[in-house]
């Protein structure tokens, strides 16, 4: 964060904190530094059951390392060194005592990325000592596996073994072993092609599954965020040795949904442990359920705040030599000061929204030094997600030949004042099926817009209508702005309490007023839906109008009466209602008159003292208090709304709203489909 940030109180507690652990390790004496004691190590290399000492440890080394690479703390060098000795001593007591196998053994449990660390250590240090505990924490069990290209990492831990790569592949960048990049680039491919989801997460339950068996997966608790954040590491790497476009897509895919997904909203700090993936999950689901600001520190939290920290990380990408270079592979507003160039640049990107479905960037670029510059090159990434019909692309206006989706629009140039470059890319909605080679899956597909995933507001009905040799765009109506202008809530007071009327499993009631993002929520909104052509810019400018009620997440449902007396539901057949003042003559309250019973109300009842059941009640005179209040409710803003990125998608029972997985709080969902109705 300190790094993106430059903030100065950062830098002060940054620095307290390594003071104060110095303290601690001085006072310890032998270079060993945790919060528990070294007996834990005593079992670990016993073989007896312990918690992952070591996952510890790396996270220790990892912060020390960061405060001398970012912050250029020599004290949290030498910290970093005088801990790695005491470890080195350890390591060689363990094999000296009995073998060099006896110390692979205790590599079953988890170490976190002890090998990268170590390696990063060496590149700084040169010692040699360094580079051999290094390696030592290279599993060769796994990477053994990996080097002989099996696809045979079911059954083993997700987020033990990915670091042990993500080490592996920066050996490859210190020793030039070709073996170790080869080894990043099977892993990957076996990842993504059989054991990956479409938010580009990876695991269930923490383990990796048979290949190809990812309709088992789907579970409340299938994707581990700490899996996420490493492969992320993995795929950065690969582009920086390749430049290869599956891999800068792999990267904005998981960092989009698989990091934005697992933060509630808008709400920092508050997170979740596993991504599920049930068709009618929720977040709170998952083990753990969501987090909290200051109590929770299981691992994916500290990747987690990470993550978020440093969301500006793998924008752009810097090729050196003759030539420079500069690739942009993440459309993100951003500044970045490219010094070998001596130019800025800044990019700015509207909001993406599905009533205009393109994505539009502009890069202003800047030079920071008097006189002509030297020429460089700017490539700018054409995803794969998106189409060469109607894709654009300018330089100070005048039009640019643009290569094909999967490729880079390179731009040559010595770069001067008010250079600016605009890219306008259709955004397309897309099916992916699932990683699943049973023929009775194969009808299970999520959907995406651009690199957005789309979830479905549902409790796990899940049956989508595609038509055959259709474009999905016959299937999926965007949802317009004004659409949310006409949202409302429907309240009504009773004692110390507010009420709102709700769609109660089809059937409307008065429940007590739920908190936003929930499910509760969906329910209790309701979108005016007009009689005639008409258009209202407020709901409150629909007083007087006639209207049906559509339920909010049940798109194509509305509030039906049968009469006066019954109670009401949700039905495809819809009442009109007029919506008139209300008739307790409140300000902001509304009534509800039936459209074809004249003088008849949508009335609540009170039932054990409570508001519960709504019906249709009828006044024959000057309705008294009792009967105004009834049916007098306050008209409120909906305590849902549709996010800019929304579609309706046509379903065989029932139609559903969808939506990106990252905007999603607490509400149930559906990620996967079936298309086979």
């Amino acid at each position: 964060m300190w790094a993106s940030t430059h903030n100065d109180d950062l830098r002060e507690k940054m620095s307290s904190v390594v003071s104060a652990l110095s303290e601690c390790q001085s006072k310890i004496g032998t270079g060993y530094l945790s919060a528990f004691p070294t007996e834990l190590f005593d079992r670990f290399e016993a073989l007896e059951g312990v918690w992952a000492p070591y996952y510890t440890i790396h996270k220790i080394l990892a912060g020390l390392l960061d405060q001398y690479t970012l912050a250029e703390n020599a004290q949290a060098l030498n910290m970093t060194k005088w801990m790695v000795d005491y470890f080195y001593n350890r390591v060689q007591r363990v094999i000296s005592k009995h073998t060099i196998e006896r110390h692979w053994l205790t590599l079953n449990e988890e170490t976190g990325g002890m090998n990268d660390v170590l390696y990063k250590l060496y590149t700084i240090s040169g010692d040699q000592k360094h580079l051999l505990l290094a390696r030592l924490f290279d599993k060769p069990c796994f990477l053994g596996l990996l080097a002989l290209k099996a696809d045979d990492i079911s059954g083993f831990h997700s987020n033990t073994h990915i670091p042990i790569v993500v080490g592996s592949q920066l050996r490859y960048e210190i020793t030039g072993e070709p073996l170790y990049k080869e080894i990043g680039r099977f892993f990957m491919a076996i990842v993504n092609s059989s054991h990956s989801y479409a938010t580009g997460g990876t695991s269930v339950d923490e383990f990796w599954s048979d290949p190809k068996r990812m309709a088992s997966a789907l579970e409340d608790d299938s994707e581990e965020s700490c899996t996420t954040y490493n492969m992320l590491k993995v795929s950065r790497y690969l582009f920086r040795w390749t430049k290869e476009m599956a891999y800068a897509d792999y990267y904005e895919r998981a960092l989009t949904n698989g990091v934005l997904g697992i933060q509630r909203g808008t709400d920092p700090g508050v997170m979740i442990y596993l991504l599920p993936l049930r068709p009618g999950a929720s977040k709170p689901g998952s083990i753990h359920g969501w987090g909290t600001k200051f109590d929770s520190f299981w691992c994916c939290y500290g990747t987690g705040i990470e993550s978020f920290s440093k969301l500006g990380d793998s924008i752009y990408f810097e090729e050196k030599g003759n030539k420079p270079g500069l690739y942009l592979i993440q459309y993100i507003p951003s500044s970045v000061y490219w010094r070998s160039s001596q130019v800025e640049l800044r990019q700015k990107v509207e909001r993406v929204v599905s009533w205009d479905q393109r994505l539009k960037v502009t890069v202003n670029i800047s030079p920071k030094t008097q006189g002509k510059v030297a020429s460089s090159t700017l490539h700018l990434r054409i995803p794969l997600w998106t189409q060469s019909h109607g894709s654009k692309a300018s330089l100070n206006g005048q039009k640019l030949s643009l290569p094909a989706p999967g490729s880079f629009l390179s731009i040559t140039k010595s770069w001067g004042p008010g250079d600016q470059i605009s890219l306008d890319l259709p955004l397309i909605i897309r099916s992916e099926t699932i990683k699943d080679d049973r023929p009775k899956y194969a009808s299970l597909e999520a959907f995406l817009y651009g690199p957005y995933l789309l979830a479905g507001l549902s409790h796990g009905d899940w049956d989508i209508k595609i038509k055959p040799n259709a474009s999905l765009s016959n299937s999926f109506t965007p949802i317009p702005s004004s659409y949310n202008s006409h949202l409302i809530t429907l309240a009504q007071e009773s004692g110390n309490s507010s009420f709102v009327l709700t769609n109660s499993a089809r059937l409307i009631k008065m429940q007590k007023s739920p908190k936003p993002g929930t499910d509760a929520a969906l329910r209790a909104t309701f979108r005016l839906n007009f009689k005639t052509s008409e258009f209202k810019s407020t709901a409150k400018d629909a007083v007087g109008s006639s209207v049906m009620l559509e339920s909010f997440d049940y798109p194509g449902m509305y509030v039906l009466h049968h009469g006066e007396g019954e109670v009401m539901g949700v039905s495809q057949e819809s009442s009109v209602f007029r919506l008139a003042a209300g008739l307790d003559g409140k300000n902001g309250s509304v009534s509800l008159e039936s459209e074809n019973q004249k003088g008849c109300y949508v009335y609540s009842e009170v039932v054990n003292d409570s508001r519960n059941s709504v019906k249709l009640k009828c006044s024959s005179g000057s309705p008294d208090a009792g009967f105004r209040g009834a049916a007098s409710f306050m008209l409120k803003e909906g305590m849902s709304e549709y996010h800019p990125i929304s579609f309706i998608a046509q379903g065989v029972k029932r139609n559903f709203v969808l939506s990106p997985l990252y905007s999603f709080r607490d509400e149930s969902y559906t990620v996967y489909f079936n298309t086979s109705s």
